[in-house]
């Protein structure tokens, strides 16, 4: 069915676009006035929902209006509510309960948390609307683009433009490389399961930090591979320990992420790096770099992969530094590996990435906009590192240009009742549990600091999973 709001929005392209109608009195107080000509009503409908729910103003078990009341409401179609809300459960933001409406979890009955510090993504970039810059990319892209072109199949490792726009981005950690070396990925998850595929049969050994990302684990998993845990130190992999391991267990190829490690926020220093890539050297070992967070840090540390061009693919999303939305990832495979190798093993997955994110990221790379919004994200979580070392307990480990906080819990804890106690705060964060190579984790928290979208809902947060690690809360369920 065609939303009537788009073709409203058709057929007045040539007229002023006036504000919808609005009555503040019978007009829940977390939305104020649409505006047409500032975008889909829908997601401004979303946008206030979302703002409403980190502010607190709506807050867990609170209902909603219906679809029908609110559209009378706001005097809009009922399709544009309904698309609202529908989007709106796919995030989590609302539960719908048959015969009984719309709720915010967190409520009796309610799975989600209203406080995310589970998800670990960039946070809101303070003084940029990404509405806008999106809006701005579209139109400046589609005036230069043939938009039947871009809207068509895609199939190899990316156009010529985003592959050498992707080299730009990726310089300061990686070096000059040669576009050509470059495969244009939907995201990091499918450019690990790819690689994965190509490089190890079921069975076989890929080697990794103990504590390491989830994601990594799950493909791993789905392809029957074993992954085992290669000691660390404060500085990263201990070169001792993979020499050892690659004596004794002959992998197909090491998983590592030297930069702001997920989760432990470890960040290998150029020595290290450096015996890292002898010993893989040494031993002819394929090494897969997953550097999502290099470019959050100013003067990034030389890439791993730079170090071993003959043997590393380095990998490098978007989704991190700048919005997961974009869907963008660029994997740069050794010199003498055919990037069309992986573009094959990426279409067994997701036959190719969105041409119209892949141009859009290209498109704010070339103009400068992925720098300054970068910039801003890179402000943005200094601030919120800051507020994490004033309000978490003493212990913790992060990185001051990082997203996340590794934060060990003292004894009175198990990770897995503390995740139950800050879930009925609302709270949601992850336990070491889920990083585990071996499922032997420390007791140890990842706390995310980006999901929460107002810094002062943030503190809140924080403070509260504070006094609840240090036991000034829920004492007589943090006992063993």
């Amino acid at each position: 069915m065609q939303d009537t709001e788009s073709s409203r929005t058709e057929s007045s392209r040539t007229a002023p676009l006036a504000p919808v109608p609005f009555d503040p009195a019978s007009t829940p107080d977390w939305i104020g006035p649409l505006d047409r000509a500032a975008g889909p009503l829908y997601a401004q409908i979303l946008a206030a929902l979302e703002d409403a729910v980190a502010r607190g103003v709506l807050r867990p078990g609170e209902r909603l209006p219906t679809q029908r009341a609110l559209a009378e409401q706001l005097q809009v179609d009922l399709t544009t509510v309904t698309r609202a809300y529908s989007e709106a459960r796919h995030r989590g933001l609302i539960d719908a309960v048959t015969g009984r409406g719309s709720f915010i979890p967190g409520g009796s009955g309610a799975a989600v948390p209203a406080l995310d510090l589970s998800m670990l993504m960039p946070p809101p970039p303070r003084g940029l609307s990404l509405g806008a810059l999106v809006e701005r990319g579209l139109a400046s892209l589609l005036a230069r683009s043939n938009a039947d072109v871009l809207m068509a199949y895609h199939i190899g490792p990316g156009a010529a433009p985003d592959r050498l726009a992707a080299t730009q981005w990726l310089e300061p950690a990686l070096g000059a490389v040669d576009p050509r070396r470059v495969v244009i990925t939907p995201g990091t998850q499918p450019a690990l399961a790819a690689l994965l595929s190509m490089l190890a049969e079921p069975g076989e050994v890929i080697l990794a930090e103990p504590e390491t990302y989830p994601g990594f684990l799950a493909a791993s998993a789905a392809l029957h591979l074993t992954v085992a845990p290669v000691a660390c130190d404060a500085q990263g992999l201990e070169p001792e320990a993979l020499a050892r391991a690659c004596e004794t267990l002959k992998p197909r190829a090491l998983y590592v992420q030297p930069t702001i490690q997920n989760p432990t926020t470890r960040t290998m220093p150029p020595a290290r790096r450096h015996e890292i890539a002898a010993v893989a050297s040494a031993y002819r070992l394929t090494v897969i770099e997953d550097d999502p967070y290099s470019r959050l840090i100013d003067q990034p540390a030389l890439a791993l992969a730079a170090l071993l061009p003959e043997s590393a693919y380095h990998v490098a999303t978007l989704a991190k530094c700048l919005t997961p939305g974009l869907r963008t990832a660029f994997v740069t495979v050794p010199q003498r590996e055919d990037p069309e190798r992986l573009a094959a093993a990426l279409r067994a997955l997701t036959l190719m990435p969105a041409p119209l994110m892949s141009a859009l990221a290209t498109r704010w790379i070339a103009t400068g906009t992925a720098t300054h919004l970068l910039g801003a994200i890179r402000r943005e979580a200094r601030e919120r590192q800051h507020l994490a070392r004033a309000l978490l307990p003493a212990g913790s480990h992060a990185h001051p240009d990082g997203l996340h906080v590794w934060q060990p819990l003292p004894a009175r804890w198990d990770s897995a009742r503390l995740i139950e106690a800050a879930r009925r705060q609302g709270l949601g964060i992850m336990p070491a549990e889920a990083f585990s190579v071996d499922g032997t984790a420390r007791q140890a928290v990842r706390i995310a600091l980006g999901a929460v979208a107002d810094r002062a809902r943030l503190a809140e947060a924080l403070g509260g999973l504070a006094a609840l690690i240090e036991g000034k809360e829920e004492r007589s369920g943090a006992r063993g």
